[in-house]
Protein backbone atom coordinates (compact mmCIF):
# COMPACT_ATOMS: atom_id res chain seq x y z
CA UNK A 1 0.00 0.00 0.00
CA UNK A 2 2.81 2.45 0.81
CA UNK A 3 4.99 1.42 -2.12
CA UNK A 4 3.61 4.24 -4.24
CA UNK A 5 5.12 6.83 -1.86
CA UNK A 6 8.56 5.34 -2.41
CA UNK A 7 8.43 5.63 -6.19
CA UNK A 8 10.03 8.48 -8.05
CA UNK A 9 7.74 10.56 -10.21
CA UNK A 10 8.19 10.53 -13.95
CA UNK A 11 6.04 12.59 -16.23
CA UNK A 12 4.52 11.01 -19.31
CA UNK A 13 6.47 13.26 -21.66
CA UNK A 14 9.80 12.09 -20.21
CA UNK A 15 8.61 8.48 -20.31
CA UNK A 16 7.80 8.85 -23.99
CA UNK A 17 11.22 10.42 -24.63
CA UNK A 18 12.95 7.58 -22.80
CA UNK A 19 10.92 4.99 -24.72
CA UNK A 20 11.58 6.52 -28.14
CA UNK A 21 15.31 6.88 -27.47
CA UNK A 22 15.58 3.36 -26.04
CA UNK A 23 13.82 1.82 -29.05
CA UNK A 24 15.90 3.78 -31.56
CA UNK A 25 19.17 2.91 -29.79
CA UNK A 26 18.28 -0.74 -29.39
CA UNK A 27 17.32 -1.15 -33.03
CA UNK A 28 20.42 0.75 -34.23
CA UNK A 29 22.69 -1.42 -32.11
CA UNK A 30 20.79 -4.71 -32.35
CA UNK A 31 19.63 -4.88 -35.94
CA UNK A 32 23.05 -6.00 -37.24
CA UNK A 33 22.68 -9.08 -35.02
CA UNK A 34 19.23 -9.80 -36.49
CA UNK A 35 20.66 -9.37 -39.99
CA UNK A 36 23.48 -11.84 -39.18
CA UNK A 37 21.01 -14.38 -37.82
CA UNK A 38 19.04 -14.13 -41.06
CA UNK A 39 22.11 -14.24 -43.30
CA UNK A 40 23.68 -17.18 -41.46
CA UNK A 41 20.56 -19.23 -40.86
CA UNK A 42 20.96 -22.75 -42.23
CA UNK A 43 17.19 -22.91 -42.77
CA UNK A 44 17.50 -20.28 -45.50
CA UNK A 45 19.12 -22.11 -48.37
CA UNK A 46 19.78 -19.13 -50.61
CA UNK A 47 21.58 -15.95 -49.62
CA UNK A 48 19.44 -13.14 -48.27
CA UNK A 49 20.53 -9.56 -48.90
CA UNK A 50 19.69 -7.27 -46.00
CA UNK A 51 19.60 -3.50 -46.62
CA UNK A 52 18.59 -0.26 -44.90
CA UNK A 53 14.99 -0.74 -45.94
CA UNK A 54 14.92 -3.93 -43.86
CA UNK A 55 16.10 -1.99 -40.80
CA UNK A 56 13.30 0.54 -41.32
CA UNK A 57 10.74 -2.26 -41.55
CA UNK A 58 12.22 -3.87 -38.46
CA UNK A 59 12.00 -0.58 -36.56
CA UNK A 60 8.29 -0.35 -37.37
CA UNK A 61 7.80 -3.93 -36.14
CA UNK A 62 9.59 -3.10 -32.89
CA UNK A 63 7.62 0.12 -32.34
CA UNK A 64 4.31 -1.64 -32.99
CA UNK A 65 5.20 -4.53 -30.66
CA UNK A 66 6.22 -2.17 -27.88
CA UNK A 67 3.06 -0.11 -28.22
CA UNK A 68 0.98 -3.30 -28.08
CA UNK A 69 2.55 -4.10 -24.70
CA UNK A 70 2.07 -0.64 -23.21
CA UNK A 71 -1.59 -1.08 -22.14
CA UNK A 72 -0.59 -4.08 -20.02
CA UNK A 73 1.59 -1.84 -17.85
CA UNK A 74 -0.17 1.51 -17.62
CA UNK A 75 -3.68 2.52 -16.71
CA UNK A 76 -6.01 3.03 -19.67
CA UNK A 77 -6.00 6.81 -19.54
CA UNK A 78 -2.21 6.87 -19.21
CA UNK A 79 -1.45 4.31 -21.91
CA UNK A 80 -3.42 6.25 -24.53
CA UNK A 81 -1.69 9.53 -23.65
CA UNK A 82 1.78 7.96 -23.59
CA UNK A 83 1.10 6.12 -26.86
CA UNK A 84 0.02 9.39 -28.46
CA UNK A 85 3.19 11.14 -27.22
CA UNK A 86 5.41 8.30 -28.44
CA UNK A 87 3.80 8.42 -31.87
CA UNK A 88 4.21 12.21 -32.02
CA UNK A 89 7.89 11.94 -31.08
CA UNK A 90 8.59 9.24 -33.66
CA UNK A 91 6.76 11.32 -36.26
CA UNK A 92 9.08 14.23 -35.44
CA UNK A 93 12.15 11.99 -35.70
CA UNK A 94 11.09 10.79 -39.16
CA UNK A 95 9.68 14.16 -40.25
CA UNK A 96 6.22 12.82 -41.05
CA UNK A 97 2.75 13.80 -39.90
CA UNK A 98 1.76 12.15 -36.63
CA UNK A 99 -1.49 10.88 -38.18
CA UNK A 100 0.43 9.20 -41.02
CA UNK A 101 2.87 7.60 -38.59
CA UNK A 102 0.02 6.45 -36.35
CA UNK A 103 -1.70 4.87 -39.35
CA UNK A 104 1.51 3.01 -40.29
CA UNK A 105 1.96 1.76 -36.72
CA UNK A 106 -1.68 0.66 -36.52
CA UNK A 107 -1.20 -1.30 -39.75
CA UNK A 108 1.87 -2.99 -38.27
CA UNK A 109 0.01 -3.74 -35.03
CA UNK A 110 -2.77 -5.36 -37.06
CA UNK A 111 -0.21 -7.32 -39.04
CA UNK A 112 1.45 -8.55 -35.83
CA UNK A 113 -1.92 -9.76 -34.55
CA UNK A 114 -2.74 -11.42 -37.88
CA UNK A 115 0.51 -13.37 -38.24
CA UNK A 116 0.41 -14.32 -34.58
CA UNK A 117 -3.19 -15.53 -34.43
CA UNK A 118 -4.30 -17.27 -32.23
CA UNK A 119 -1.27 -16.71 -29.97
CA UNK A 120 -0.71 -13.55 -27.92
CA UNK A 121 3.06 -13.98 -27.70
CA UNK A 122 4.59 -10.67 -28.77
CA UNK A 123 8.07 -12.10 -29.31
CA UNK A 124 6.67 -14.75 -31.63
CA UNK A 125 4.64 -12.15 -33.53
CA UNK A 126 7.79 -10.08 -34.07
CA UNK A 127 9.69 -13.06 -35.47
CA UNK A 128 6.84 -14.00 -37.79
CA UNK A 129 6.48 -10.37 -38.91
CA UNK A 130 10.20 -10.24 -39.77
CA UNK A 131 9.81 -13.44 -41.76
CA UNK A 132 6.85 -12.15 -43.76
CA UNK A 133 7.83 -8.48 -44.13
CA UNK A 134 11.35 -9.42 -45.27
CA UNK A 135 9.92 -11.91 -47.79
CA UNK A 136 12.00 -14.77 -46.40
CA UNK A 137 9.68 -17.57 -47.56
CA UNK A 138 11.36 -17.63 -50.97
CA UNK A 139 14.77 -18.33 -49.39
CA UNK A 140 13.69 -21.54 -47.63
CA UNK A 141 13.76 -25.14 -48.74
CA UNK A 142 10.94 -26.15 -51.03
CA UNK A 143 8.65 -27.65 -48.37
CA UNK A 144 8.42 -24.45 -46.28
CA UNK A 145 8.63 -22.18 -49.33
CA UNK A 146 5.55 -23.84 -50.84
CA UNK A 147 3.69 -23.54 -47.54
CA UNK A 148 4.78 -19.87 -47.27
CA UNK A 149 5.42 -20.62 -43.63
CA UNK A 150 8.59 -20.13 -41.63
CA UNK A 151 10.70 -23.08 -40.65
CA UNK A 152 10.15 -23.47 -36.88
CA UNK A 153 13.91 -23.69 -36.30
CA UNK A 154 14.38 -20.33 -38.02
CA UNK A 155 11.63 -18.77 -35.92
CA UNK A 156 13.22 -20.16 -32.76
CA UNK A 157 16.49 -18.40 -33.66
CA UNK A 158 14.70 -15.10 -34.12
CA UNK A 159 12.61 -15.62 -30.97
CA UNK A 160 15.81 -15.82 -28.93
CA UNK A 161 16.92 -12.32 -29.92
CA UNK A 162 13.59 -10.46 -30.09
CA UNK A 163 13.18 -9.82 -26.33
CA UNK A 164 16.11 -7.37 -26.39
CA UNK A 165 13.98 -5.09 -28.57
CA UNK A 166 11.13 -4.88 -26.08
CA UNK A 167 11.13 -1.94 -23.69
CA UNK A 168 11.24 -3.06 -20.06
CA UNK A 169 7.87 -1.66 -19.04
CA UNK A 170 7.76 -3.80 -15.89
CA UNK A 171 10.88 -2.36 -14.30
CA UNK A 172 9.94 1.20 -15.28
CA UNK A 173 6.44 0.89 -13.82
CA UNK A 174 7.87 -0.73 -10.68
CA UNK A 175 10.35 2.11 -10.18
CA UNK A 176 8.29 5.14 -11.19
CA UNK A 177 4.93 6.69 -10.56
CA UNK A 178 3.71 8.36 -13.73
CA UNK A 179 2.29 11.84 -13.68
CA UNK A 180 0.64 13.60 -16.55
CA UNK A 181 2.88 16.66 -16.58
Amino acid sequence: MFAIFGKKKLNENKLSNITVNAILDTVDQGFPEVAEIIKNSPELITEVEINDNHQDIFLLIVIAANLQLLPQHLESHQDSRVTRKIIEKFAQVFDVEATDFEQAINEYKSFLKKVNHPSNNTVYSMSKAVFHKFGLAEFQEEYFRNMKAPNPLFLKRLDEVMPIFLFDWESVTAKYQFVER
